[in-house]
């Protein structure tokens, strides 16, 4: 098989190539540029796009005696993920950056590109599970647990499913490490990358502020009462505890939590925990990883965040989006954030929440 292996300079995707060449396959790597100004690249491998990365990246290909290439889709994560990303927060809204660049570029530009030149498949590093049976490719959970990435590639379509490859689902990260180190790989004791990879400095707040400017405005309480201020409603997301600086306590002394963000009349509103509770969500734009919509309803998993415990709940979906009724209450879900719903550890769909209640 023909296979196109998006290397990010890590270690997983590194020895994802190195396996599907001691398979046999043939190997091409490629290393996506997705910063406009190289300038802006950050360093210490903090993220998945500096120029060590590229460099690491180059390595291993060299190493294991593979075609590499480095392929410019700046534009296109620009628009697609980082405009995306600014606008999600302006609205009040939390998206996932790297959720939606799985999305749209390396699973969508990428692939795109790849059957262009005459690839089979895509491959990646990422620890999830794929089952084939017929035509249709089913995506599970990976066997590591800790670093399970279902949840990241909840939105793909079966189109892209069917023509992806991910050699680590079996294994361990610890195991990774290892077979890399025997390898002979540079980047086998390379820390893993957790920030945001198009924020150099790791200052969200900060990055959103110079994109959108500041705008002032009441922090209130469940009543309406003033009890802060802040600099623009972009910085924050429904959960969040720390950094709302309020100059009034909490009559019962407990901590307050961002229960909602108001872009439009530019008030975020805080309250106790309790007041984040909710059963009920709405998702909207619903994709499907399974080769038929689950319409109806049925019992299933609900996942929010990327590494979050699966939530019971009773789904129910139709073309125009889909209803959860979670079986115990959940806290801190966000509009903006993936509804990733699962039968057992099969990966059925993806929604983006709208509202919660």
């Amino acid at each position: 098989m023909k296979v196109l292996v998006a290397m990010s300079g890590g270690v997983d995707s590194s020895v994802a190539a190195a396996r599907l060449v001691a398979d046999g396959h043939e190997v091409t790597g490629v290393h996506l540029a997705l910063n406009r100004n190289p300038e802006l690249y950050r360093s210490g491998s903090r993220g998945c796009c500096s120029l060590e990365d590229s460099h690491d990246a180059r390595r291993v290909a060299d190493t294991l005696g593979i075609p590499f290439y480095v392929w410019d889709f700046s534009d296109r994560f620009h628009d697609d993920v980082v405009t995306n990303f600014v606008a999600e927060y302006a609205a009040g809204r939390t998206p996932n950056p790297c959720l939606r660049c799985n999305e749209k570029i390396k699973f969508a530009a990428v692939l795109e590109r790849g059957v262009a030149l005459g690839f089979d498949a895509v491959a990646t590093g990422h620890y999830a599970r794929l089952e084939r049976s017929g035509d249709e490719a089913l995506l599970h959970r990976a066997a590591d647990a800790a670093k399970d990435q279902s949840y990241v590639l909840g939105v793909l379509t079966q189109e892209q499913l069917r023509r992806s490859l991910f050699p680590l689902y079996g294994t361990v990260k610890a195991d990774v490490r290892a077979e890399a180190e025997a390898l002979g790989l540079r980047v086998a004791s390379k820390p893993d990358s957790h920030d945001i990879c198009f924020i150099s400095d790791g200052d969200t707040a900060g990055f959103l502020t110079r994109a959108l400017g500041e705008r002032p405005g009441a922090i209130v309480d469940t009543e309406g009462a003033v009890v802060g201020e802040h600099a623009g409603t972009h910085r924050f997301t429904v959960g969040q505890r720390r950094g709302l600086r309020l100059g009034v306590p909490a009559i019962d002394g407990q901590p307050r939590y961002v229960l909602a963000i108001e872009p439009v009349t530019n008030t975020v509103t805080v309250g106790p925990h309790a007041g984040l509770a909710v059963t009920e969500i709405a998702g909207i734009r619903p994709t499907w990883a399974v080769a038929d919509p689950r319409y109806g309803t049925w019992r299933g998993l609900l996942q929010v965040r990327a590494h979050g415990a699966p939530l019971p709940a009773t789904i129910e979906a139709d073309a125009a989006g889909v209803r959860i009724t979670l079986d115990e209450p959940a806290f801190g879900i966000a509009p903006g954030q993936a509804a990733v719903t699962y039968d057992g550890d099969l990966v059925v769909g993806a929604s983006t929440i709208a509202g919660a209640a």
